[in-house]
């Protein structure tokens, strides 16, 4: 009996290791990575602006915030009023893609976005209210698989984010250039302060292939010290001399935006 209780013992011992171990690995495992939808509309005129606003604001974001989602971005092209390609913006961020689908497919029968968003909805072909709309689709990189929101003393009037788009001449050199930023690139913009909302390699969209990054600043003057510390930077500038990182991006975008007042970011 004394070595059958024995046996009964080490095995409790050896069970409950295994489920702390188990536990244990599961506390430190990595989240995982969120998907993520940038939807652009381009719009012509201040009367666009104004009912995209009350629409993203009065029942777009509500119905998300309803759906499980808390952190959405809205922005605008920098001084929009005098752009000639005026843009807003709206980052989604998905756990899954099945959420994506989920929420996509709830979008028209949510009564009170349907409600609260109705000028939006019905409005005529003749009177609508953008002139394209673009979606994209992406995956956050494994260096930063979930949003961060930026935190700032500063009122959102006064900052200015950064938007870049980095297209590759191929596949296997937007591989490369997806490597050199979850190896390289996002350790120096977190270490020199340019607070990274996201960091993600484009799934679908107009130009592949292709990754997006939105980086945050207090102020346009804080944007061009950030930039010039980064420039500056060793590693920067060991890192970017490196064979494997030459000619993996054929085209960058640089777009300036602000966030709207009811932006969660």
């Amino acid at each position: 009996m004394k070595i059958k209780s024995l046996l009964c013992s080490l095995l409790a011992g050896i069970l409950l290791t295994s489920v702390g171990f188990a536990s244990a690995a599961k506390a430190i495992a990595p989240p995982a990575r969120q998907y993520y939808q940038l939807i652009i509309y381009h719009i012509k005129d201040k009367t666009q602006e104004q009912r995209l606003d009350k629409y993203l604001s009065d029942a777009y974001l509500p119905f998300l915030h309803r759906s499980g989602i808390k952190t959405v971005g809205v922005f605008k092209t920098a001084n929009i009023d005098t752009a000639r390609d005026k843009r807003m913006y709206v980052f989604v961020p998905f756990r899954s893609l099945n959420d994506f689908v989920r929420i996509s497919q709830t979008l028209q029968s949510d009564k009170d976005l349907v409600q609260n968003g109705s000028e939006y909805i019905t409005s005529d072909y003749t009177n609508a209210p953008y002139t394209r709309k673009e979606s994209i689709l992406m995956q956050a990189f494994t260096g930063m698989p979930v949003l961060r929101k930026p935190e700032f003393k500063e009122p959102k009037s006064q900052r200015l984010y950064e938007l870049r788009s980095y297209e590759s001449p191929t596949e296997l050199a937007n591989v490369a250039k997806v490597r050199m930023f979850n190896n390289e690139e996002l350790e120096i913009f977190d270490r020199i302060g340019s607070q990274a909302v996201f960091y993600a390699q484009v799934l679908a969209g107009s130009r592949m292939p292709n990754l997006m990054y939105l980086t945050t600043y207090s102020s346009p003057a804080s944007r061009e010290e950030h930039w010039k510390t980064f420039s500056n930077d060793p590693k920067w500038k060991r890192v970017s001399a490196l064979p494997e990182y030459q000619k993996v991006v054929n085209k960058a975008d640089i777009i300036l935006v602000v966030p709207t007042d009811y932006s969660d970011l």
